[in-house]
This record gives structure tokens, sequence and C-alpha cells, in this order.
């Protein structure tokens, strides 16, 4: 352990001194750099492509979950677009420098609020080398250096991954340390979560175990980011196209990403006309269903509907399955959602406006909508480029992080001889 926390130590000191270069950059200098980022990935890919394929190879071997393999998996399509995503970003505005709120007081001083970088960030994640990328131009963007903890199942592509962002960086001249890639055991995680003092924030990114375990052993500011328990909720007035449309595409866009439903509800006036076909259908995609004893019985016949347990309304597949339930009325919905939700993104299908007016006011999570996909709930999708992750909690960031999200404030005062 002891080596570890002088690991951690040096990465974090290094950091520091990048980080101080960052903090002082124009928008032009960090918009070149972030172009030169994504040229230096784009020309990195086949050695990126070999290097996760080593990764997908050790999975398949250790018998990783379909889910996570997609999760894991990168290809060419997938290193251009984590590229055009570092170039998107060179396009959005530069949070560092904006002024919050201001005014002017009564004794002639001039105050203001503004945007700064946090310093350093770490962050800890699971198989989603797509990460690195995003966590390396959105920290570069934001004026932060990046310790990155990518999960060992991703470890021959983040470290390719990170060689190339470093490469890019050295090429417009900026310190190489602004990203780097922490390596170890579980040792040289816990020592991360220990550094306080030395690393500003830590993000954690991944499955409810990762995040509960630095939430509750991190001494360094952590932000919360969300297991995704997202509902679907089809109201009485739901239009019948739009509820198939929405409930198909939120479970089975890509279940393998938090913003996928993972629970169906049904307002019992509706659920005779929209269940049978949409268990049909959901069940004809792949998706195995765990229902209530209602959504049993509407269940078509051939069409197989697993008893839910208590537990199958709190899970986060990450995957083809989905809970199902109908209930009463839109106050039995609101409270299914209470009990069983995580607070990341909860839907509602209706064509009654005030039953979306009191889902989106009485609903308490990151992001609420109303007739559209859970998978919506996205920081490139919501216009703020990359995200860094979704904040499922209520202090500083809740919902898409993205670049304010990465700056703290810091008050400037001027005044001509004032004193108090």
């Amino acid at each position: 352990m002891t080596d570890s926390i002088a690991l951690v130590a040096d990465l974090a000191s290094r950091a520091r001194a990048a980080s101080h270069r960052l903090a002082l950059l124009t928008r032009g200098e960090k918009d070149a750099a972030l172009l030169a980022l994504a040229d230096a990935v784009d020309a990195a890919s086949p050695s990126v492509l070999a290097a996760n394929e080593e990764d997908l190879q050790r999975g398949r071997e250790g018998g990783m979950a379909t889910a996570l393999l997609d999760r894991l998996t990168l290809d060419a399509a997938r290193v251009a677009a984590v590229a055009q995503a570092l170039r998107d970003l060179a396009g959005l505005p530069d949070p560092v420098g904006e002024v919050v709120r201001g005014s002017t007081l009564a004794n002639g001083l001039q105050i203001r609020q503004v945007r700064v970088p946090m310093g350093v960030v770490g962050m800890i994640y699971e198989a989603r080398p797509n990460v690195t990328v995003d966590a390396a131009g959105l920290g570069l963007k934001s004026g932060n250096a990046m310790i990155l903890r990518g999960g060992s199942a991703a470890a021959s592509s983040n470290r390719a991954l990170v060689a190339a962002l470093r490469t890019g960086l050295a090429a417009q001249g900026l310190p190489e340390d602004a990203v780097q890639l922490l390596e170890g055991d579980h040792d040289a995680v816990k020592a991360l979560m220990g550094a306080r003092g030395q690393v500003d924030l830590l993000i954690p990114r991944g499955g409810a175990g990762l995040i509960r375990a630095v939430v509750t052993e991190s001494t360094v500011p952590v932000i919360e980011t969300g297991v995704g328990n997202c509902h679907v909720y089809l109201d009485s007035a739901a239009d019948p196209a739009k509820a198939r449309a929405i409930t198909l595409n939120a479970k089975t866009h890509r279940p393998s990403v938090c913003n996928a439903a993972e629970s169906l509800l049904v307002h019992a006036g509706a659920a005779e006309e929209l269940l049978p076909g949409l268990l049909s259908e959901l069940a004809g995609a792949g998706v195995t269903l765990h229902g209530d004893e209602e959504s049993v019985r509407l269940a078509p016949e051939g069409v197989p509907v697993e008893p839910a347990t208590p537990e199958d309304h709190d899970t986060e597949y990450l995957d083809m399955e989905m809970s199902v339930a109908v209930v009463p009325d839109l106050d039995a919905a609101i409270e299914h959602v209470r009990r069983h939700g995580s607070g990341h993104t909860e839907a509602i299908v209706t064509e009654d406006r005030a039953a979306a007016r009191r889902w989106t006011a009485e609903v308490d999570a990151a992001a609420v909508l109303v007739n559209a996909s859970t998978r919506f709930t996205d920081g490139g999708e919501f216009g703020f480029g990359a995200e860094i992750g979704i904040s499922t909690q209520k202090l500083h960031a809740r919902g898409p992080m993205a670049l304010p999200e990465l700056t703290s404030t810091k008050w400037v005062v001027e005044g001509d001889g004032q004193i108090r």
C-alpha cells in the first residue's frame, strides 16, 4: 500500500504542475490542442484496435457478459467517433472565465463570480475505453489535469489511448502529464480515493458496486454518477404509437448504458390495449420480461413473462431484461418510481398535459421526460458535447455533466482603496 500511495502522490504532483499551465490557456490554445488530440487518436487507430482485441479476447475467455463486451468493444467507427467528439468539444464555449454573477456595491466595490478549473480531477471507471478520451478532452477544455483509472478489463485499450493523447499534447507543446493513467492493483485505487489535498475531485462511473465503494470510502470529494433504474410510464392518455416507439427505443436501442429503461409501468386503464402487443414486441426483440401478476395475465399466449420478485423492480439490468408492472393510476406510478427509482431518468408517455405537469413536478430525478425516450438523457444529446458522467446527486452537479460541471468558481473583487 505504501508503494501505491507514493505512486498516486507522484502522479498527483505532476498533474498539479500540469494544471497550473492548463489554467492559463486561452480558448484558442485549448481548441488547437483538442484538434491535435483528435488527430493523434485517429493516427493511433490501428494500435488502439489491436489493443482492444487483446482486452476482448481476455473478456471472452473470462466469460464476460454480452452487455459488458459491448461496452468494451471498439471498432474503426467507434474510434473515429471518439476522435470526432474531441473536435466537437473544440467548437463549444470555454467555461473558464465565464462570469456567473456580479454587481457593483454601494461603496463602489465591483464583485463578480467567475468559473475556474477544479485543478486535478480523478476518474475511476469500468470497461468503457471511450470514457478515457471523453474525460481527457473535457478535462483539457475546462483547464483540468486528469488522472484516469479505467477498469482492468480495458487495460490494453486505455494504455493505447492515453499514449495517443499524450502524443497529441506533446505535439502542441503542452505537458503530457495533463492526462495520466493510473495502473496497479486495488491498492492503487484506494490510494487515489485517499489522496485528499492532492486530488481536487473524484468521479466514479460504472456499476452500482463501484459507485457505492468510491462514495463511501473516498476522502477526496466525489460527484456521484448514477445507477440508472430508469422507468417508462404509459399513462391512461398515452398515444399507442408513441408508447410503442418510446418503450422499444428506451429498452432495446442500447441496453448496456445507464439511460436505458429498466422498468415499464402501465396505467390499468390502458393496460388491456397497450400491454399485450408491447410485451409481444419486447419479447420478440429478445427482452426477458419480469412482470407483476397483471402483466403475466395480459401476456399473449406464447410470450414468456416471468413472475417478478421485489428485487426485479430495483434492478439495473444493463441488458435485455425489463421489469413490468400495471399500476392503478398516476399517483401509484409516481409512488412506484419514488420507491424503486435511482434518481436518474423517468419518462411519461401521455397526451394529458395535466398528467405531464404532475410528472415533471412530483418525480424527483435528474431528468424527467415527457413523450420522449430515456435514451436522450445524455450530454451529447443535450448539446453539451461529450459528457463526463450523469450525476444523480443534488450538490454542485445534477444530470449530464459536461464542461461547466468540471469548474468551480472564485470571487474577484476590485476596488479603489475602499476599507471596511
